[in-house]
């Protein structure tokens, strides 16, 4: 499931705030104003791509563009029309070009470089399963009223997650929706908690709701169990815990299916729609869109993705939904001037370039409103892997480090949550630091339902402890060598933003 420097595919090695101007302002206006005049052929010698093809929501505008559309040799696979944005698939090579052309574009671009069928592979290695001996040892360690498992999250500990659940467990009017792989929701965990009324399969760009939608195709796309688990599992004698055991938790599927499990920008639409129109409070967001790490402006398919995805997740602010999202697991400093980018398009082949982190995005994290978050390990430090940056960076939280090793039975410096069919394991990776700070911005939502996204970010703010910046060169994995530097101060700073989350403090 992960690439190094991915979010969500993070397992035994590891898965901006920007300051953006006017809502997507910095996103140039309307396209050409010329109308199509002719019919273009759909070329057999072109790959059947998926597109968004962003306009305005007036509905004769909409009306219009989709005539162009199938002008244009595409076919519209489902229009969301309350942001404007249609996805198309289409065949004719010079789809993106023409499209562009007609009145009422905004933007529009291929979501990817390969067909539609295309597979790729991806370069992770498997969870760290818990065995039945491991489990049992931990268990015998269990103190009273603990999760027989909870003696190995040192997480929650590091938090106060552990001690918020006796004062404040969190509402079941608040759901967090995890955006991801597919959420096991038979996992006894998980199943007290979980709303299937909420959940869907996104994948494709058009949601489907049959029941179970939501579940992973196989074992092997474990993420976002692991995520739910870490927002929600319940506290109810099995098992283990999660931060915030009281609130509801969904699963919106917006990964391949394949073995590639890449979240097109088409599928993550969906999601956010799907979750403002169905009262979804918080999502978390542990991935990245595919196939560009970071997506360029000067590029007219890369433009129109980020204006897409853009529009979805501002509808679900204005609709009350709080989007939360990993920094990632580069180690980059998202505020500096030059970034090395070797690993896009991730569905096809590759080419290294050097891209400006602002203006080059990396989404939905470095969208504006939503909530960027970083990984600590056990001791509290900058994880290795966590990506950073001053004004990027908003909170802070656990996601483990392997070279930050606690005490504890197992001696894992990773985070241990649920994984499909009834097993438990270690994940590391910002994609486990984000449901943290999903959990305790439940937590904030539960006792302040008035809440809006834009307060429940000055909460989770305000309630951060921030350890300041690091009085020796940072050297997250020991080799001698200065892996990154923390510009800021003991306030704000970019390796912690405001500092990292407490959930204690968050219920008192």
């Amino acid at each position: 499931m992960a690439h190094l420097r991915s979010r969500r595919r993070l397992a035994l090695a590891v898965p901006v705030v920007l300051s953006l101007t006017a809502s997507l302002g910095f996103l140039p206006g309307a396209a050409s104003a010329t109308p199509l005049t002719a019919p273009a052929a759909t070329s057999a010698d072109g790959p059947n791509l998926s597109y968004v093809v962003n306009t305005t929501t007036d509905h004769r505008t909409i009306a219009s563009v989709k005539k162009a559309i199938g002008a244009a040799g595409g076919s519209v696979v489902i229009a969301y029309e309350q942001i404007g944005v249609i996805v198309v698939h289409s065949a004719n090579p010079d789809f993106g070009r023409q499209i562009r052309t007609a009145r009422g574009v905004q933007s529009a671009g291929a979501t990817r470089t390969s067909a539609l069928t295309a597979a790729g592979t991806t370069d992770e290695g498997a969870a760290q399963v818990l065995s039945a001996a491991e489990a049992a040892k931990v268990a015998k360690t269990a103190g009273a009223g603990e999760e027989p498992l909870e003696a190995d999250q040192w997480d929650l500990r590091a938090i106060g997650a552990d001690k918020a659940a006796a004062i404040n467990p969190g509402s079941k009017k608040v759901t967090v929706a995890v955006i991801d792989v597919g959420v096991d929701d038979t996992h006894p965990d998980i199943a007290p908690n979980f709303s299937a009324s909420q959940s869907a399969n996104c994948v494709g760009g058009k949601p489907d709701t049959t029941y179970g939608a939501w579940r992973p195709v196989d074992a092997d796309h474990y993420h976002g169990t692991h995520v739910a688990g870490e927002i929600a599992a319940a506290r109810n004698g099995i098992g283990v815990a999660g931060v915030a055991p009281g609130v509801k938790v969904a699963g919106i599927t917006v990964a391949e299916p394949d073995s590639t499990q890449l979240f097109y920008p088409e599928s993550v639409v969906c999601a956010f729609v799907f979750a403002a129109d169905h009262g979804v409070e918080i999502t978390n967001n542990s991935y990245y869109v595919d196939p560009w790490l970071y997506n360029c402006l000067d590029d007219p398919d890369q433009k129109a993705i980020v204006d897409a995805v853009n529009r979805a997740q501002l509808y679900a602010q204005k609709k009350g939904t709080l989007n939360v999202a990993a920094a990632g697991n580069s180690n980059d400093d998202l505020d500096s001037n030059a970034l090395t980018d070797a690993s896009s398009p991730d569905d096809s082949t590759a080419t290294t370039r050097t891209v400006d982190p602002h203006k080059c995005f990396d989404i939905p994290t470095q969208l504006p409103g939503v909530v960027t978050v970083a990984s600590t390990g056990f001791k509290g430090a900058k994880s290795y892997f966590s990506s950073y940056g001053d004004g990027v960076i908003d909170v802070a939280a656990p996601g483990g480090d392997r070279y930050q090793i606690p005490d504890t039975p197992s001696q894992n410096g990773r985070i241990l949550s649920t994984l499909p069919n009834n097993t438990y394991g270690y994940l590391q990776g910002t994609s486990m630091a984000t449901p943290h700070v999903a959990g305790v911005a439940a937590l904030l939502k539960s006792k302040y339902p008035w809440a809006t996204p834009a307060q429940l970010q000055i909460l989770l703010k305000a309630q951060a402890d921030n350890p300041g910046c690091p009085t020796t060169p940072y050297d997250g994995n020991g080799d001698g060598v200065v892996d990154a530097t923390c510009v800021g101060g003991k306030r704000v700073n970019g390796f912690y933003g405001f500092g990292i989350v407490n959930a204690l403090r968050a219920v008192k």
